[in-house]
């Protein structure tokens, strides 16, 4: 039985908590928040103690740790965690800054302890099938990606001050899922971006709309679509063409039933949001976790995994302010 504590019991931790109790080989013993009455809360749903990340981390008879707080204390949190003998899952990204990613892969990597990054859409199980098929050869060799991710709404404006920016708050997400899918990091990146959706999110430096183009060494090429507004719902999709055919992962919707009639066909919309259309991933991606953690394996997704789809961001963000493609190798 894997010992859990929570670090974070926000929307997300909540997600996780979750997760974690569903999972037969594991059980959430403590769950900190900087809120405290939040912990207290998310704790008692559980039969869990609310305690401080550092009494959690510090703790003999806790195995892992499951990092869900605020971006900016990821990576401290990771090299206190690892340090402490703990295994690590973190939310998604390692940090806002590239060099101190670094920093912290660094010092994990010295602790031999291992540490998965949250990109729970690898465990989508339509993305998952998408990517076995084209592994398996089914569409023969691939050669262009495209991945639209578009939210229902934008976020407050005050949370865009503090996200990072929609390339590392948002679209490192598809970055990652590109990086995947290609089986390695992109060799240039070409940015694109506008704020057409709420002034004030440029008012605050950040882009809402923004296309970026990913080419890969052998050629083939990635291009990912981004808006923080689509009034319909969450729409999440990816196609791959390949050289003997095309592969689709479409939106989830909110039920199958469609109506014929002389006016028309009309169906239902994708489901609204992350929570109601990637709840099944976190459970498979904890379930991953665990299963790695216990058997000795490999983990699905690494730190180093998580250090690259940053790059890619910071590639991604030079590119924007500089209108020029940018070589990847210049950023790691």
């Amino acid at each position: 039985m894997l010992k859990v504590g929570l670090l974070g019991a926000g929307r997300i931790g909540n997600v996780h908590a979750k997760a974690i109790t569903s999972n037969p080989g594991s059980a959430l013993v403590a769950v900190s928040d900087v809120n405290t009455d939040a912990a207290t809360k998310l704790a008692s749903q559980y039969g869990a103690e609310a305690a401080s990340s550092l009494d959690i981390i510090n703790d003999p008879a806790i195995d892992a740790v499951l990092i869900a707080t605020s971006t900016d204390t990821h990576s401290d949190l990771i090299e206190a965690a690892t340090k402490a003998g703990k295994a690590v899952l973190c939310e998604k990204p390692v940090d806002l800054s590239l060099e101190r990613a670094r920093a912290c892969q660094i010092a994990a990597a010295a602790t031999g302890r291992p540490v998965m990054i949250g990109f729970n859409r690898r465990f989508d199980p339509n993305f998952a099938a998408l990517k076995a098929a084209a592994d398996r050869g089914d569409i023969g060799k691939t050669e262009l990606l495209s991945i639209t991710s578009f939210d229902p709404a934008p976020p407050p404006v005050s949370y865009i001050k503090v996200s990072g920016g929609l390339f590392r708050d948002m679209m490192i997400h598809d970055f990652d899922m590109a990086c995947w899918i290609f089986g390695g990091a992109p060799e240039t990146v070409t940015a694109i971006g506008s704020s057409i959706v709420d002034p004030a999110i440029g008012a605050a430096g950040d882009v809402d709309t923004a296309a970026v183009t990913l080419k890969f060494a052998d050629g083939r090429i990635a291009v990912i679509k981004n808006s923080r507004r689509a009034v319909y719902g969450y729409d999440q999709r990816i196609e791959l063409l390949g050289s003997d055919g095309l592969l689709s992962a479409g939106n989830i919707l909110e039920n199958t039933i469609t109506k014929s009639t002389r006016d028309g066909v009309t169906g239902a919309k994708p489901e609204f949001f992350f929570l109601e259309r990637y709840m099944r991933a976190y459970s498979i991606e904890w379930n991953a976790f665990v299963d790695a953690i216990t058997s000795g394996s490999a983990l699905p997704v690494s730190l180093d995994d998580g250090v690259n789809a940053l790059a890619v961001a910071e590639a991604a963000t030079r590119s924007l302010a500089s209108g020029q493609s940018v070589s990847l190798a210049e950023i790691l």
